[in-house]
């Protein structure tokens, strides 16, 4: 297999590279310092990547030089026909890497996510569903090693969540659960059904990039803040003071409430982010849309309207639509110990297309 790309691309990030190390180890400006930083961290494996590349291509290219040489005696010429297969391989595992090192990032890739789970049709059973996939992607993120906080959250009458929202937090959780935006349903027999009729009922999930403060500027002249009393279930711990938060951006429309905790400025904190992460995205869709319908990925377009996965219980199986995946495994999915390998599988599916518009 040979690299589709040209040297000079691989010469000038290696170049790059030594002249981003050259100026951080100079002691540039704060503001310099972490650009830079930033970008050192995303060059990094790529310039590594080449090294491995261009090594295992010149061995390679050593090993074919004594097979083609008739000068070759006879035992270096067996060793060579042996290290031969072995060489290959690793050039175009080499090569594979690199490409998809090489391919387009998304600049939110590396980001924390907001996620977004709201029942949808199915009454109190919705509701308990999307109680599973909440606890599903908590019990994912604990595996790798993520932090996840509940931003806000209704309850169901019977169990479950009408809506719950939750700021997961670590690197690349927004690149391993971006796909995992649009419609989930669920076929099973609810525990209220003496029938043993199976129903049919959905949630939708939103998986949202946390932006920082230097990803969106908001004017605060354009948003309105009101405080008022957590709503709750009653008793002695429902809040007495004015501590949910509020807050609408006017130019927007968009309305974000937080009153998890007791404190009001910390609900106010949470609801910024919230909204900060819903103009980001909002502004992202906006820049993409014209791309979008150009090519719709295989994987999907993130609409949340789209019928992305099912989860049957009687067959005990869970279907991916946009992949055509289907894992006879649920109950390790919906516990979060499987997910990763419909999250791979998404993950390769859509690198595999970016290769492909890259014609590699």
């Amino acid at each position: 297999m040979s690299l589709t790309l040209p040297e000079d691309r691989l010469d000038a990030i290696v170049s790059r590279h030594a002249i981003v190390t050259a100026t951080l180890s100079a002691g540039p400006d704060s503001e310099t310092f972490v650009a830079l930083s930033r970008e050192l961290a995303e060059l990094d494996p790529v310039v590594a990547a080449i090294a491995t590349w261009r090594a295992v291509a010149s061995e390679l290219a050593g090993v074919e030089t004594l097979l083609a040489d008739p000068a070759t005696d006879r035992e270096m010429r067996a060793l060579a026909e042996t290290e031969l297969p072995q060489a290959r391989d690793a050039v175009e595992r080499a090569a594979r890497k690199l490409q998809l090192l090489l391919l387009p990032k998304d600049a939110a890739d590396e980001k924390s996510a907001i996620l977004e789970i709201r029942a949808g049709t199915g009454g109190d059973e919705a509701a308990l569903f999307a109680g599973d996939l909440f606890r599903m992607y908590a019990r994912c993120a604990e595996l790798h090693g993520w932090k996840v906080e509940t931003v806000s959250a209704s309850e169901g009458a019977v169990g479950g969540y009408k809506e719950i929202i939750a700021q997961i937090t670590g690197r690349g959780v927004f690149a391993r659960l971006k796909f995992e935006s649009g419609v989930h349903r669920v076929q099973r027999v609810p525990d209220t059904e003496t029938s043993g009729r199976i129903h049919t009922s959905a949630a939708t999930v939103a998986v949202l990039p946390e932006a920082e403060e230097v990803d969106v500027a908001i004017d605060e002249r354009d948003l309105r803040i009101d405080t008022m009393r957590s709503g709750g279930p009653g008793g002695q711990h429902v809040n007495k003071t004015e501590s949910a938060v509020r807050i609408t951006h006017l130019p927007s429309g968009i309305v974000v409430l937080v009153q998890d905790e007791r404190s009001q400025h910390k609900n106010k904190a949470r609801a910024m982010t919230l909204l900060r992460s819903r103009l980001y995205e909002a502004e992202r869709e906006s820049r993409d849309s014209a791309r979008a319908a150009d090519r719709r990925s295989q994987v999907g377009s993130g609409d949340r309207s789209e019928r992305i996965r099912t989860y049957n219980f009687p067959q005990g199986r869970v279907t991916d639509h946009r992949i055509n995946l289907t894992l006879y495994k649920l109950d390790a999915v919906i516990a979060g110990e499987a997910l990763d390998e419909i999250l791979d599988a998404l993950i390769a599916e859509h690198q595999a297309g970016l290769l492909a518009e890259a014609g590699m």
